[in-house]
């Protein structure tokens, strides 16, 4: 059950937290993952771990938010393997504020890594996809962009935004055997929350409140959200695709 022998796999953002888990859970079930990410030394490291237990794993330096960068890290994924099974968006970054603490650069910035850059990175695999007809596309959002949280404004109108992107790719190539998912955490224990926690007054007071929002009482596991990614990357889940897989502790239950 959920295997991923013989699949090529790339997931960015890997070098820490739930993009991590997800390429060390894709390996041990048996893919080839590349390893992504902007921060050259924490995505070697996530690599190294990989090879060390055995499984298989390359590192490629990649900025989501450079079309020149993703043409270039495509090419070399093509080149070398040929293909690309399994496309895992998980990059992206966060911002505290309601709409009066959000300047214009905040939005920039954000729209850039977390919508644009899904985007830049679909786009350059897509065609591969479709000329075989195969291809297995997980995007990232969050459960802000399902409900919405407050003092999330700007994360929260690119996640919506990324999972607007997943249903449209999804219906679109359908037909052209593609499947386009995204996986909507609640808050999980990642170095991502521990630096939005940092940005406020009182940082454990404020991870406190966060786990009490999720119906069981604590926040996720990295591992949690990566189990889910493995289910959606088998061929178990073939008949499922353009859907919003909730992984939130019960967050959302009573909006």
């Amino acid at each position: 059950m959920f295997e991923l022998q013989n699949k090529i796999a790339l997931v960015t953002g890997a070098g820490s937290g739930i993009g991590a888990a997800i390429a060390e859970t894709f390996a041990r079930a048996g893919a080839f993952v590349f390893v992504t990410d902007r921060d050259e030394k924490s995505g070697r490291e996530v690599a190294d771990k990989i090879k060390a237990r055995k499984n298989q794993a390359e590192f490629l330096s990649l900025d989501v938010t450079s079309e020149e960068i993703c043409e270039r890290v495509a090419r070399t994924v093509l080149a070398s393997k040929g293909r690309l099974d399994v496309l895992v968006n998980n990059a992206g970054i966060g911002h505290v504020g309601t709409m009066m603490q959000t300047t214009g650069a905040d939005m920039d910035r954000l729209y850039s890594v977390n919508v644009r850059g899904v985007f830049n990175v679909t786009k350059v695999f897509l065609p591969e996809m479709l000329k075989r007809k195969s291809g297995n596309i997980i995007n990232l959002a969050s459960i802000g962009g399902v409900v919405g949280v407050r003092d999330r404004m700007a994360y929260c109108t690119t996640k919506f935004a990324v999972a607007g992107m997943t249903k449209s790719v999804a219906l679109d190539h359908a037909k052209d055997g593609i499947r386009v998912n995204c996986i909507c955490p609640g808050r999980v224990e990642t170095p991502f929350v521990s630096a939005r926690l940092a940005e406020y007054s009182d940082p454990e007071k404020a991870r406190q409140e966060m786990a009490a929002t999720q119906a069981l009482g604590r926040m996720g596991r990295p591992e949690e959200i990566a189990a889910a990614a493995l289910y959606l990357a088998s061929d178990e889940s073939a008949f499922v695709t353009g859907t919003e897989f909730i992984i939130d502790g019960g967050f959302s239950a009573g909006k």
